[in-house]
């Protein structure tokens, strides 16, 4: 399979256009620049305008041809234009690739950059996250929301002066650029078009899983009951169940040794309140997370609108700064609902990270393990393990370091079938755990280390360093080391799914509209009225609102897209990226 080195070369740019707030003027004022900004030599003559000239502008601009739109931040600029009934092709996010290029490892001179801070989003450190598996975990990134002022023009076209700068000659990170950029305008997007909801099927949920509606501050009936029952079995009339300090103190009373109230810790123990309490948690997190006040709040005129922060993670996953779009449960899909004579077309990708992860390290034998096939199947069919659950735990297991259990029992077998793969996961767990950085397939780098992580190595390597201080930093290196392992992984996956969406919105912009006389979506606004749009995004996972007309079309351009995608990241490699495609009214989709 390809190297890095072998990724297409990026096309000539299109004509662009910088966006900034005038000299002395501030976002609110409504002054803004135009600036014509050439492929050499020195910019234009600056157009000024309005915020209400602006619409109209871009929109002559962009019925000229191809033009990519350079501005501050996409939630601010895209939105007055979204609002306007007006949709940019392209455009480039100033912060979000200040982000990519002052860490990658790949610009040559990251100093002007760095120097630049007022650009940068905000200081943020690595999270431990669980993962869904017990033993495995991901290390995220929780991103500051960038500042909601524009910078002015002068500031901007400096920024992005320093910007080309820093990617010239590198398709790679340009690709990236550009991917991230589509991706802020996909994220506005479906904010202001927001995701088909039905809030009389979603409340008709929640009654079924907690009770009737309860008067404000009041528990649900069921949660009640089940609070009964808890307590009656702990013999504490008084445990405190919404209190995790509390209710360890409850159970350590009645001898449930916990140290915590963690859903896998409490399944390790048998005792007539475990089950009870289980199901209080579930219940709990429901109401807390999507009850009935997030209901009030969050969905309006048939549309459930949350704030997507692209770029969220450290690895260049989505992360959400407001209604939790990335976390919502199962059991709330069916109130995902077209409108009438529209459909959801939704798709999912098939094993996606583990794909990543034999294009990515050329392993041809993961490749044919996975062409055409369930993946975990087809390493079954290879011999390397003996059923379809020891493939898949042992797959997470391999990309997450997971080092004990069952998924460190057959790690051996898969590094003896899929040696590229196995041996680009432990490279880049040992560059972690030296405390470097690794970067993904087209060139976003992993974080340094904290100052803490290095006053822990550093402590240990001392001559009076206590076997504490050691054990302490041999466990802090594997950590970091963990996570530089799966940062090779799901960020490039994170570019895979990037390029997709990027790839499927330009393809449903060249669908036709419907015409006047058709069912109009109104409730998505001026500009997705009528025509197909995303409503929805996560990880490996899309939906696109559709009319019913238009449903097949769309499902032919999510997979068009998909194959687009992994051409343009491995091109020539032998690896298929399947997908899991449904057209319907409701979403039942994961």
């Amino acid at each position: 399979m390809p190297t890095t080195d072998t990724l297409p070369s990026h096309p000539a740019p299109p004509r662009w256009w910088l966006i900034g707030v005038s000299a002395g003027e501030s976002a609110a004022d409504g002054a803004c620049l135009a600036v014509p900004i050439p492929a050499v030599g020195s910019v234009g003559t600056p157009v000024p305008l309005t915020q209400a000239q602006l619409p109209r502008f871009v929109a002559e601009q962009e019925a000229q041809g191809a033009v990519r739109w350079v501005w501050s931040d996409t939630p601010h600029w895209a939105r007055l234009l979204i609002d306007a009934g007006i949709r940019v092709a392209r455009c480039h996010d100033l912060r979000l690739c200040h982000a990519i290029l002052a860490s990658s490892e790949h610009v040559t001179d990251p100093a002007p950059l760095r120097a630049a801070a007022e650009w940068a989003v905000g200081p943020a450190l690595p999270v431990p996250e669980v993962a869904p598996e017990a033993t495995l975990f991901d290390l995220g990134l929780a991103a500051a929301q960038p500042d909601s002022v524009p910078h002015t023009a002068s500031a901007a076209l400096a920024e992005f002066a320093r910007q080309r700068t820093a990617s010239e000659g590198n398709p790679g990170l340009q690709i990236l650029l550009a991917a991230e950029s589509a991706g802020a305008l996909i994220a506005a997007e479906m904010s202001a078009a927001g995701l088909p909801w039905d809030a009389i099927e979603h409340d008709r949920i929640l009654a079924a899983e907690l009770g009737p509606r309860p008067a404000p501050g009041a528990k649900p009936a069921r949660m009640i009951a089940l609070g009964e029952q808890v307590r009656a079995a702990l013999g504490d009339p008084q445990a405190s169940l919404d209190s995790p300090p509390k209710l360890v103190r409850s159970l350590r009373s009645a001898g449930i040794g916990v140290a915590s109230t963690s859903k896998w810790e409490l399944m390790e123990h048998e005792h007539p309140a475990i089950a009870p309490l289980l199901s209080y948690k579930k219940l709990a997190r429901l109401l807390s997370a999507n009850g009935w006040v997030w209901l009030d709040e969050w969905v309006r005129d048939g549309r459930y609108r949350p704030v997507y922060v692209p770029g969220g993670v450290v690895t260049g996953r989505w992360a959400s700064s407001g209604g939790g779009a990335l976390q919502l449960p199962r059991q709330l899909r069916p109130a995902l609902r077209a409108d009438p004579g529209w459909r959801l077309v939704s798709a999912d990708v098939a094993q996606l990270e583990p794909r990543v992860l034999a294009a990515t390290a050329g392993d041809h034998a993961l490749a044919a393990a996975a062409r055409g096939t369930d993946l975990y199947s087809g390493i079954v069919a290879s011999g390397a393990v003996t059923t379809r659950e020891e493939a898949k735990f042992a797959m997470l297991g391999a990309m997450y370091g997971a080092t004990t259990g069952e998924a460190g029992r057959l790690a051996p077998r898969l590094r003896r079938s899929y040696q590229a793969a196995m041996g680009m996961l432990d490279r880049a767990a040992a560059t972690g755990e030296r405390g470097g950085q690794v970067s993904t397939r087209l060139g976003r780098t992993s974080p340094l280390p904290s100052p803490e992580w290095r006053a822990e190595q550093a402590q240990a390597s001392l001559p009076g360093a206590s076997t504490a201080d050691e054990a302490r930093a041999r466990r802090a290196s594997r950590e970091y080391g963990r996570f530089t392992r799966n940062f090779v992984v799901q960020g490039t996956a994170a570019e895979w799914a990037l390029a997709w969406l990027g790839g499927l919105r330009a393809r449903l912009a060249a669908l036709p509209e419907i015409g006047p006389a058709e069912l109009a979506s109104g409730a998505s606004g001026r500009t997705f009225a009528r025509r197909a749009h995303l409503v929805f995004f996560l990880h490996d996972e899309v939906i696109v609102h559709a009319p019913e007309t238009l449903a097949e079309d769309v499902a032919a351009a999510i997979t068009a897209a998909a194959a687009d995608a992994g051409q343009l990241l491995f091109p020539g490699a032998p690896i298929d990226f399947p997908l899991d495609l449904r057209i319907a009214e409701r979403s039942d989709a994961k």
